[in-house]
């Protein structure tokens, strides 16, 4: 079931409601003073971001000076909640000029009851996303830069964006000179025993990308290898294919890839958004080339001397290079003097 929400409220670090907003009449307006008065006073707050009182739920998160806390009175679901808390965050960010907090919320609260009757209508969640929004929410002072034109020209197929066909593109970008920017960051995470085994090791990694596109391009991602996302049962069923093919455990797309022609191609298609997004985050634990073979010997010299030599060795080729390379050694607390002696760096 999606989020539901019976009332939202914004409140300070005293528990002052600076903006509050009734979706439902399930609950009553007091209900906040419940919540003020069971967790902040008593400074509960922090250990579980989920509190039930009665029949009601409290879904709260502290965005810099400010609680921001959902009501609901149904069996929600709690990470749609704390999505939506995040997206609408980053869309007021957007509004305010990269600002949250108490004196952003009330030198906006206008602003803020206008946008939040549109990203949530009767307790469900509706359109988060800021370029959008700006199309037809030009409040005074916090215009967007797309409505910096005479604003008395009707903005083309609007309402066809906000049904969600392309909504996060809008039509007409025209740029002198078309450019795509992509990275791919990557984390590679190992655990390996005393004896030097792998005990457990994957990769998590992101493709970033940053498009100034004119029209409405249809970009396809095409890799060197082929990406696998099929169960071990169906793989067995099959014969074997000749190639290297990619095996990604999670895969998470942006909401512009195409992902009927993914799972019947395996190919990214998608038409990019305007400026820098994540295109995709995935996970890979089968075929990881780790970069560096770490060997850890660790020596008790009698009861308050400990000796460690660590040994690293890097296992990519010549041509390569790591930059930024840290050790991090953890000793006990009460440790009162070390000594290094390192052949590099």
């Amino acid at each position: 079931m999606p989020v539901a929400a019976s009332a939202i409220y914004f409140l300070n670090l005293r528990g002052d409601v600076l903006i509050n907003r009734l979706y439902r009449d399930d609950v009553g307006g007091n209900m906040v003073d419940a919540f003020r008065m069971h967790f902040m006073q008593t400074k509960e707050l922090g250990t579980c971001p989920v509190r039930q009182i009665g029949g009601c739920s409290f879904f709260y998160m502290r965005i810099s000076n400010v609680y921001v806390v959902i009501v609901v009175s149904s069996n929600a679901n709690v990470a749609c909640a704390f999505k939506f808390v995040v997206e609408a965050v980053s869309m007021f960010k957007s509004y305010f000029g990269g600002a949250f907090d108490e004196d952003a919320i009330r030198n906006n609260f206008v602003l803020i009851y206008e946008l939040l009757d549109e990203i949530m209508d009767f307790g469900y969640p509706q359109n988060l996303s800021p370029e959008i929004l700006k199309l037809y929410i030009t409040q005074e002072g916090v215009r967007s830069p797309f409505s910096s034109k005479a604003s008395d020209k009707p903005i083309p197929n609007a309402t066809l964006q906000v049904t969600g066909a392309v909504g996060w593109r809008r039509e007409g970008l025209v740029y002198k000179k078309n450019e795509v920017f992509l990275d791919i960051v990557e984390s590679v995470n190992l655990l390996m025993s005393s004896k030097g085994s792998v005990l457990r090791c994957d990769v998590t990694g992101k493709i970033l990308m940053k498009c100034f596109l004119s029209g409405m391009p249809d970009l396809k991602l095409g890799l060197n290898d082929k990406i696998g996302l099929e169960k071990e049962s169906q793989m067995k069923s099959r014969p074997a294919k000749s190639g290297k093919t990619i095996e990604l455990d999670d895969v998470t797309f942006h909401q512009c890839v195409n992902l009927t022609r993914f799972n019947s191609e395996k190919t990214v298609s998608f038409v990019p958004p305007d400026g820098e997004f994540e295109l995709m985050k995935y996970r890979i634990t089968e075929g990881v080339n780790l970069p560096f073979r770490v060997l850890p010997t660790i020596k008790e010299l009698g009861r308050t001397r400990m000796e460690v030599n660590v040994k690293v060795k890097s296992v990519f080729g010549a041509k390569m290079f790591a930059l930024g390379v840290v050790v991090k050694i953890p000793v006990p607390k009460q440790t009162a003097k070390t000594s290094f002696q390192v052949t590099s760096g």
